[in-house]
Formats: structure tokens, sequence, C-alpha cells
């Protein structure tokens, strides 16, 4: 459990420390405030990420050159602080060389009103959503991907250049492939351990007439050096990489038709919930370790029916960060309530 949360140009704020509790714990308060700002910095803090952007820079506070994010999880210190020349990991009050330690403690799920965009957007928030959860179950996963993105990188920028020589391009070939094969084997697990949890949640949503099923769908065939190969004349005009993981994609289908096309609205957003609720379950039954969950301003874009099947489905052991702009009609036993105002928290 996270017990405290301290934050420092994070966002709106300068300044901004609270205390934590087990169960629900609801931050109130008009749009604009820095509520969701309060969830970023405690996936920052445990994940060493934000769940909303790709990068760390746009959650600095304008104005300032650094941020800084600190608490207790469980009985462990954690601190984390970030500029764009350094970041320092701090663990028990020691500073780490690396984040391998630090990142097996805390386990974080995100629920947002933008996570239909799993189903109706572009394959990047899909690639995203794996990504987010292999780094958190298989420690090699995470600097797999940094490296594979380095490599990624450096081969697109010697393709832009005016004259990108062969045996040029062939020095990145090596790196790319070696970590672009083991990640697409790591995503490939995931979306075979994700899909039948997501399978089971989403009959328990949506009841037995529909059905969720998923696979990855991958960016490049089994011969990844081959592909890279004969891919090159394209490559050449259009001066990018155009197979690889990079091209990976979480093909989702509602009654056996894509998600993006045939379901409604409803159905939508029925399937982003089974995909987030199956990362929880998944946490907590089979890796033993109920994750934090934030739930950002979510309930008012929900029905009823939805919004009770969330909330049945939630894992009961589970810290739950709630944001909202009125506090939802439906009590819910022991919540702790913040409200937020003039970027100033009260207890309520």
């Amino acid at each position: 459990m996270l017990s405290d949360l301290q934050l420092r140009n994070v966002r709106c704020f300068a300044a901004l420390s609270v205390e934590l509790g087990p169960g629900f714990t609801f931050f109130i308060g008009a749009n604009g405030e820095g509520k969701t700002s309060i969830l970023e910095g405690a996936c920052v803090l445990l994940r060493l990420q934000s769940q909303r952007t790709s990068s760390l820079a746009p959650v600095v506070k304008f104005g300032e050159k650094s941020f800084a994010v600190s608490g207790r999880w469980r009985s462990h210190v954690m601190e984390f602080r970030y500029s764009a020349l350094r970041r320092r990991i701090v663990f028990d009050h020691a500073e780490q060389r690396n984040a391998q330690e630090y990142l097996r403690l805390g386990r974080v799920v995100s629920f947002a009103n933008t996570d239909i965009e799993l189903i109706r957007g572009g394959s990047e928030p899909r690639r995203r959503y794996l990504d987010f959860l292999g780094s958190q179950i298989d420690a090699t996963y995470r600097p797999t991907l940094r490296a594979y993105e380095r490599a990624l990188r450096s081969r697109n920028a010697l393709l832009k250049s005016a004259q990108p020589r062969p045996r040029e391009l062939a020095a990145y070939d090596q790196p790319l492939v070696e970590h672009g094969e083991r990640l697409g084997v790591s995503r490939a697990i995931l979306a075979q351990r994700i899909a039948p949890i997501a399978a089971a949640v989403h009959r328990e949503i949506a009841g037995a007439e529909e059905s969720l099923s998923l696979r990855l769908a991958r960016g490049n065939e089994r011969d990844f050096r081959a592909d890279l190969a004969n891919s090159r004349s394209q490559e050449l005009r259009l001066r990018q990489t155009v197979v690889g993981p990079h091209r990976d994609d979480l093909e989702l289908l509602v009654d056996g038709k894509p998600a993006a096309q045939f379901a409604s609205e409803g159905q939508q957003r029925t399937a982003a919930l089974a995909l987030k609720l199956a990362q929880a379950r998944l946490f907590e039954n089979e890796e033993g370790a109920p994750p934090l969950l934030l739930i950002d301003d979510i309930f008012g874009e929900l029905d009823p029916n939805r919004r009770g099947a969330l909330l049945r489905n939630l894992p009961a052991k589970s810290q739950k960060l709630v944001t909202a702009t009125l506090l939802p009609s439906r009590d819910i036993a022991d919540a702790r309530v913040f409200e937020l105002r003039d970027r100033q928290i009260y207890r309520a």
C-alpha cells in the first residue's frame, strides 16, 4: 500500500503532500485542479513512468527544470527525481545505480476515460498497454524495450540522412534484430496470458451473449532479419524502418468481429474495461501482488450497469485512488475523501 505521497514541481503543483489509506481514496474537484496529476505522481513514483505520456518531460511544472516524487510503499521509502540531464532513484535512503530493485515493489493499473482509445484508436495505445503490463511482470522487458527503441531511433536517423549507405544500415540491423526478436516473443507471451483473463472478465461484465478475444498481430513475419532485408527499397523510399515490433498491434474482436469497426460505443467501453481489469486480475491472481489502482474520472463516462460492474470486479485487496468532479452517488464504505480547491488539498 502507498501510505503517503509527496509531489514537488509536478504539473500544476509546486508542492503537495497527502496521507493515503487502504481501500478507496477519492480526490474531488473541478476540472483543472490537478486531480489527475496526483494519480500521475503515484504512478511515476512506483513505475518511473507516466500513465499519461511516453515522456516524463511534460510532468515538470511549467517554468521549472525538474520534479521530484516521494512516498512510502509498505515499509519502503521511495524517491525519484527527474530533470532533462539526470534521473535520481533512491530506495530506502540509498541511491540506486539501476532501477531493477526499485521496480520490483509496486504494481499499477490505470483506468481513464481515454481508455476507449484502446479499442478504436491506432496501434500505439495498444502497444503501450502491453508494454506497461510487461514492464511490471518481467524484469527484462523494460531494458529490452528501451534497447530496441534506441536502435530504432539510430537506424531511422540514418535512413533520414542524405545518402544512407547499406553497410552503415547493416551495422544497426544486428541490435535491432536482437532486441526486436526478444521484444516480439515477450509481447506474444503477454498476449497469450492476458487473453483468457480478459475474455473471462468481459463475460462477467457483458454477459454470456458477448465475447472478447485478442491476439498479437506482429509487425514483422517470423524472420525479422529477412524482413528487414526484403523491405530495404521501401525503407529508402519512406526513410524509416517499416517492419518490426514498433508496428505490433493487439487485434481485438467482439463476437468475432473487429471491435473498432463493428462494436457499439457501449461494447467498446466494456471491452476497454475488460482489458484493464484483466491486468489487475493477472497481478492479483498470478503474480500474487494486488496492484495500486488509479481510477481517473471515469464514473461519469459509464452507465450505471458498467459502473456497477467495474466496482464489483475491482480486486478487493487493492488500494484505489479515484478522481471525480463529484463524489459518486453510491457511497463506498470507509472511503477517504479529499477536495481540491485552488490547487490546495483538503480532507473532506
